[in-house]
């Protein structure tokens, strides 16, 4: 039976004290929820552009899966919280963008949009996401 790991990385913010990054079993990892903050100074980036937020928040979930030993491509899953409808076209740009540049298999992880309040003012997404370690 594979024991659960907490995954670490200095390359994403720093979790809050209730969860961590990311959790690793066996070959799932799932990435705990990411924001738009800066992972040297921990605070929000982009105030207001759902598109810059959007590419840092996946720069944050790309870094904690690469910590757990996967690629970006491994991704099977990734779950985008948003404040507000009207912003769904343009970070449906940014992420698209950032997720096919960066899956280079070509097959692009599954998803789910849900419009929600997020815990700070200035979060306009936030993304969580699942990836399977190969080997």
């Amino acid at each position: 039976m594979s024991s659960k790991t907490r995954i670490t990385t200095d390359a994403a913010p720093a979790p809050a004290h209730t969860f961590s990054q990311g959790v690793r079993k066996g070959p799932f990892v799932q990435v705990s929820g990411q924001g738009p903050v800066d992972p040297a100074t921990n605070e929000y980036l982009f105030p207001g552009d759902v598109a810059a937020q959007t590419t840092r928040t996946l720069e944050n979930v790309k870094a904690i899966v690469e910590a757990s030993g996967a690629t970006f491509d491994d991704v099977v899953m990734l779950r985008v919280y948003l404040t507000k409808r009207e912003d769904f076209a343009i970070m449906n740009e940014a992420y698209g963008a950032f997720v096919e540049a960066n899956t280079p298999s070509g097959v692009l992880p599954s998803r789910t949009t849900v419009f929600t309040g997020l815990p700070r003012e200035e979060m306009l997404v936030e993304i969580d996401g699942i990836a399977i370690v190969e080997g």
